[in-house]
């Protein structure tokens, strides 16, 4: 906005300033009609100035015709008769003065009627004596000059003069005319007063009063009766956009989420309804059973009082003489498990039987995809991580900046005063001050270190000589001088009270709202915070011009750090940020997790080492022979696996940057933690179903051994690798790069890891084996433990295990099978867990509305980060909101037809227009977000070829439209089409905004229109206003959907193409879809697991019971998010997703333990258990120390380690979620999913391991007789 010095003379205290007559007396004596009490110009009070006038309480008199065509055509026809009281040089000057005025008015005719006939009357009526009451003058050069006066204004003229002009707006900026004409007065009474006050310069020369009582018994206010700008009368009633009377209503807004019974929104209460309406009934249920139960045994025993109670001899035919599992052991065989059986052995034998081979071959492929570690890059700008390049919100940043140039860069300070230890304080002093002045002087100097680069080369000029900064300084014109120790307070509250009289060198008023914080109004002085900002010109990206910005950006942090410290030293607190802040910091907060995670990494590793080598090692081994240990260690066997763990992960890098796919910083940090997690676990079962193959069948060559293991693990490991890799291959499908890319290169980690685990540890195994029945020490193969040998072999001829050698059982497969699983498995046990754990589904699912949208900033940099006293500060103190721009598309404007769908501010203009919505829309910014109105550019260029407005669209010496047929009016009868119509635009676009015309389209417009000329139309263009202040995520995000919403209407309504644009929205565009995108993605997922549930399992229950597992365990987590102040955005998605996977990691194997029992745990289960019991009590035997040891305890050691991470975002959305995740999936897997499968799982299925003729049955035979037999009290469970 170009400078418009004086501009206040548009409001009419300079249009006073000539108007009077000679008197030979100092007052006025006379009141009566037709008597005069000014008259005349009697030159300036001082030696400059503007001219004051005459006392003169004489006889109006006639004008010539001369003087009255003047007034005619100025004030209207009432003035063609009748006498005057002014002169034709009064009239003269109060033409250019009110030329001003006009330029900001003119848009609502009854506010310029109103604002034109009190100072025509004020002039020139001649009955001026009967209301103007001179009170004080001088004599100069021999005349009589005012210096005081009173004017008596009725209330009803002087409310009904404000209320017409209060909702008027002035475009070029984007405020209310209220504050240029009015002083930003909040009723008549401050208008006037603002009107009459003396200014030496840009001012009323004297001082007008406007009492509201007065004594004088022959004056009273002239009655004059105010236009409405909602007239009866077509020709004074204002636009939509200047007047809310005669707007349309727009249809009400529907909030998201807006469906509550009572206080609870519609889903948590139909899920709380239904939990308990079902618990109801089961307790009923439970309550009529048991009293059933109660009736039929007294029934029974009055019955056995009448029958002989001896029993017969047969009734003890039917009892089992053998283990009753057995009996429901299942009898069928299923086929894909079979040839996945099959296959898993041939490969292990492979493996087994060549392991150098496989070793060198995997690493040699590992190798070759890792080689893309060359073309490996991370993607660290925010706006290609968070949102596609094919999105709506991409486009149309690409378009904006394509056309309008990308947005301006800001650096912003706080400076606050609340260190005082009894509460904020006034930030403002005489001191502060002159100190901060002194602090912009050092910046306005300061120089890049590689350009040398300075501000007045880089900043926002938009009148081409002075630099945007919004600051206190501003008001006393940035000059130390005019700070005075006594007046500086009365200077501030007089320029809060009307900025437009202390307009900064820009020339555009600084709102006291974007400089101030916490004030009260009146007492600005008493704000306890100031805010400074300084606008940069933005380039595109590799431009020098860029680059020079940066370098600049580089000294000022520097210079404000320094500043930091000086504000301390006074007691205050300076916080910043600079457009180059946050990416760095957020690169800084990346830094400082890098060694919690590597930590995490490090202990899961030295669990996993010590907890493998425990499989085969007790502790009365260790205590009978410590040689022991040094053979039956796992640690290199632990090294290996992290190895394949991080070849894996370097392998789909490699493959995928190979492809051109740059990584994040959550593929960094993340995929290692999952690929980890999930090959530890693999680890753990191969190894322990190793370990039991040894004991069963020892006499067995290791190939064998390793075939028969991975035969009986990897349908397992297959389960879970498939649906792994694709819940985490579905985030391809997402346009979010920060999720697209983690999910591509998550899939392939674990697909590669899977496949290696296979392959190259089973080589590793073998050959593990090998070293510790050939007594080698562990990490040191070349030599052997003699000491330990005796212990190892029976004999030098077979290496294989023996009996006595039989690894003791731990206490956790103890506690499992002997007491877990049978209490789990009681059938108040099972009731009590699906009443719990249905509780928590229900409740999880009563949360799902809490859960919060967005990822405050604050949360994504580090605790000690010296941004997060900036938004804090920004946040509390800031009260302003961003700007916003509705952009138009392929918008021809050179056609009425089009015009009238964007403009506001003439009669033909459509109702639903782009300016009227939005004027409506500002009027309910509760709902908008939207707070001020629009600069229209297309209504402001019509104003600029007003032919009224005589110093704006000039041609040849004249108006543009003066004379013009049809002439300029409010109809567009008159305005410029098609050629023309690109003519005047051009030259509105290069016109100067200054002090003649403050319509001009330079600054205010000149990068705000797209023309081609050479098609004649607009090929892009903005209306500009701005958000309320948001000071929140949910703010932001419902500030970007109302934008979208009202955009969208106004396409509707106007078949325009429209859409909005802020700089933050390509940030939130996200929020806009991440809701059903989440839901998709996660529903996908959770159907995919269900069919290779399906298909690996053979059971369509058991697949639905796994599936409805993980749905519980995901919406626990998703509720527990809620609880934990998680919220959702693309990070959480990512990790919903890891959810996922890892939720069925923990399933899997208890399931397919369930589906395929092993015939050697089933032969253990005795009488205890039938049918699916049996098979379920078998699973967690078999496999539930696993899954708790190489799978819970694994992720909670990684986990706890996260807690002590510097960064918030690690500690709120990695920490919390994946200890929800390790938490809710563990105790789903191993309390819910045994109990929910002993009751609705599928009919089981042969192993193929454990049903291999008289060899597997005396191998089975021989492993029961090694482990220790359960006591007979178990039975009783």
């Amino acid at each position: 906005m170009a400078k418009l010095s004086q501009l206040i003379m548009a409001g009419g205290v300079l249009l006073l300033a000539g108007l009077g007559a000679t008197t030979a007396v100092p007052y006025t004596p006379k009141h009566e009609a037709g008597r005069c009490a000014i008259r005349g110009h009697c030159g300036p009070l001082g030696r400059w100035g503007s001219d004051v006038p005459c006392v003169d309480n004489g006889p109006a008199e006639e004008p010539d015709d001369e003087v009255r065509k003047q007034l005619v055509d100025l004030c209207g026809p009432k003035w063609s008769s009748g006498p005057v009281c002014c002169l034709q040089e009064q009239i003269e000057t109060l033409k250019d003065s009110l030329a001003t005025a006009n330029q900001i008015i003119s848009s609502c005719p009854a506010c310029k009627d109103n604002f034109y006939n009190m100072f025509c009357t004020f002039t020139c009526s001649p009955d001026q004596s009967l209301f103007v009451n001179v009170t004080e003058t001088q004599e100069k050069n021999g005349k009589i000059q005012v210096i005081e006066l009173d004017q008596l204004i009725s209330k009803e003229y002087g409310t009904g003069f404000y209320d017409s002009c209060k909702d008027v707006k002035f475009g070029p900026t984007n405020s209310r005319a209220m504050n240029l004409i009015g002083g930003g007065a909040k009723n008549y009474t401050q208008m006037l007063s603002f009107l009459g006050q003396k200014r030496a310069f840009g001012g009323s020369p004297f001082q007008i009063n406007f009492p509201v009582e007065y004594s004088e018994p022959k004056m009273e206010p002239r009655q004059m009766t105010p236009k409405k700008c909602n007239d009866e009368d077509p020709n004074f009633r204002c636009a939509c956009v200047d007047c809310p009377a005669v707007c349309p209503e727009l249809p009400a807004v529907e909030k998201v989420g807006s469906c509550h019974v009572g206080a609870l929104p519609c889903l948590s209460f139909a899920s709380i309804f239904t939990y308990s309406v079902l618990l109801f009934s089961f307790l009923v249920v439970v309550v009529g059973h048991v009293a059933w139960r109660r009736h039929a045994k007294r029934r029974s025993e009055r019955l056995r009082l009448l029958t002989d109670a001896a029993p017969s001899d047969d009734e003890d035919e039917g009892d089992l003489t053998q283990n009753g599992a057995m009996f429901d052991r299942p009898q069928k065989t299923y086929k894909i498990n079979t040839w996945c059986d099959i296959a898993f052995s041939r490969l292990g034998h492979v493996a087994a039987r060549f392991p150098a081979i496989t070793i060198v071959t995997s690493v040699l492929v590992v190798a070759v995809l890792s080689a893309g570690w060359f073309h490996f890059e991370i993607e660290q700008d925010p706006a290609r991580l968070w949102v596609s390049p094919t999105s709506a919100a991409a486009e149309e940043k690409a378009f904006f900046d394509s056309n309008f140039g990308p947005f301006y860069r800001a650096e912003k300070i706080f400076l606050v005063n609340d260190t005082n230890p009894t509460g904020p304080g006034p930030v403002l002093s005489y001191a502060t001050l002159l100190w901060w002045m002194d602090v912009e002087k050092s910046v306005r100097d300061l120089k890049g270190e590689k350009w040398g680069t300075v501000l007045k080369d880089i900043c926002f000029k938009p009148t081409g000589t002075a630099c945007v900064v919004q600051s206190v300084a501003g008001y006393f014109e940035d000059d130390p001088n005019k700070v005075k120790p006594e007046g500086w307070k009365t200077k501030l509250r007089e320029c809060t009270d009307s900025p437009v009289n202390c307009r900064p060198e820009y020339g555009q008023p600084l709102d006291p709202d974007m400089i101030l914080g916490n004030y009260s109004a009146g007492n600005p002085e008493d704000a306890t915070a100031i805010t400074v900002t300084w606008v940069i010109n933005n380039s595109p990206e590799d431009n020098q011009d860029l680059d020079r910005a940066k370098d600049w950006e580089k000294a000022l942090k520097n210079r404000l750090f320094e500043a930091q410290i000086e504000a301390e030293e006074r007691g205050l607190r300076l916080s910043f940020s600079t457009e180059i802040s946050l990416e760095q910091e957020l690169n800084k907060s990346t830094n400082t997790d890098a060694k919690i995670i590597v930590i995490s990494y490090i202990i899961m590793f030295l669990y996993a080492s010590i907890a493998l080598g425990s499989t085969t090692l007790s502790l009365k081994d260790f205590i009978r022979n410590p040689a022991i240990s040094l053979v039956e260690s796992k640690f290199t066997l632990g090294v290996v696996g992290i190895l394949i763990v991080l070849m894996s992960i370097g392998a789909s890098i490699g493959l995928f940057s190979w492809a051109g796919l740059r990584a994040t910083l959550i593929i960094v940090d993340v995929i290692p933690f999952i690929v980890l997690a999930v090959g530890v676990d693999n680890i753990f079962l191969i190894v322990h179903e190793f370990e039991r193959v040894n004991i069963s069948h020892p006499d067995e060559v290791v190939e064998v051994r390793i075939s028969k293991a991975l035969g009986r693990m990897g349908p397992s490991i297959l389960f879970s690798a498939i649906t792994e890799t694709i819940s985490f291959a579905l985030g391809a499908f997402v346009g979010m790069p920060a999720v697209r890319n983690f999910a591509i290169y998550a899939a392939g980690a674990v697909f590669m890891n899977a496949i290696l685990q296979v392959t190259m540890f089973i080589s590793v195994l073998t050959l593990n084996q090998i070293r510790v029945e050939d007594a080698r020490a562990d990490c040191f193969p070349c030599v052997q433990v003699k000491s330990a040998r005796i212990h190892l072999s029976a004999n030098g001829e077979s290496q294989g295990a023996r009996h006595y050698e039989a690894p003791e059982e731990s206490l956790l497969q103890q506690f499992i099978r002997k007491s877990y699983a049978p209490r789990l498995l009681g059938k108040k046990v099972k009731a009590a867990v699906v009443v719990i754990f249905l509780g928590l589904f229900a409740a999880g699912i009563a949360l799902i509305p809490e859960v919060e949208l967005g990822l405050d900033q604050r949360v994504a940099i580090p605790d000690d980060s010296y941004l997060i006293p900036y938004f804090n500060d920004l946040y509390d103190y800031f009260e302003a909101g961003p700007p916003v721009y509705f952009v138009t598309r392929g918008f021809n404007g050179t056609e009425r037809k089009h015009q009238q769908q964007i403009c506001a501010r003439y009669t033909t203009c459509q109702q639903m227009s782009l300016t009227n919505v939005l004027e409506q829309e500002r009027k309910r910014s509760d709902v908008s977000y939207i707070s001020s109105p629009t600069a229209s550019w297309i209504d402001d260029f019509f104003q600029w070829l007003n032919p009224e407005n005589t110093e704006c669209c000039v041609d040849k010496g004249k108006p543009c439209f003066e004379g013009r047929d049809p002439s300029w009016n409010i109809t567009l009868s008159g305005m410029p089409e098609g050629a023309e119509f690109v003519q005047y635009v051009n030259k509105f676009l290069s016109s100067p905004t200054d002090d003649a015309c403050p319509l001009g389209g330079q600054a205010t417009y000149g990068s705000a229109v797209v023309i081609d000329s050479e098609k004649t139309t607009i090929p892009a263009s903005h209306f500009r206003t701005s958000h309320t202040p948001l000071r929140s995520q949910d703010d932001f995000i419902n500030a970007y959907a109302s934008a979208r919403r009202i955009a969208n209407d106004v396409s509707a309504q106007t078949g325009l193409q429209v859409f909005p644009y802020s700089i933050f929205y390509i940030f939130f565009d996200q929020y806009a879809t991440i809701v059903p995108l989440t839901a998709a993605l996660l529903g996908s997922a959770v159907g995919i697991i269900f069919v290779v549930s399906a298909i690996l399992l053979g059971s369509l229950l058991t697949a639905a019971v796994v599936s409805l597992t993980v749905i519980m365990a995901i919406v626990d987590i998703i509720g527990a998010m809620a609880v934990m102040g998680v919220s959702l955005n693309a990070v959480s998605l990512v990790n919903l997703i890891i959810c996922v996977g890892i939720a069925v990691e923990f399933c899997a194997h208890i399931a397919r333990a369930f589906m395929f029992p092993s015939r050697t745990f089933m032969e253990r289960a005795k009488n205890r258990f039938r049918g699916k019991d049996a098979r379920t009590w078998t699973a967690l035997a078999n496999v539930g120390g696993s899954v708790f040891s190489g799978i819970t305890v694994t992720k909670l050691l990684g986990v706890f380690v996260l807690a002590f991470t510097k960064s918030k975002i690690f500690e709120i959305y990695y920490f919390r979620v994946w200890l929800a995740l390790v938490i809710f999936a563990a105790t789903h897997a191993l309390i819910f999913l045994p109990v929910a499968l002993s009751l609705l799982g599928g009919e089981g299925y042969i192993d193929p391991e454990s049903d291999g003729g008289l060899e597997e049955d005396l191998a089975t035979r021989r492993y029961r007789a090694l482990m220790p037999d359960d006591s007979d009290s178990e039975d009783e469970f």
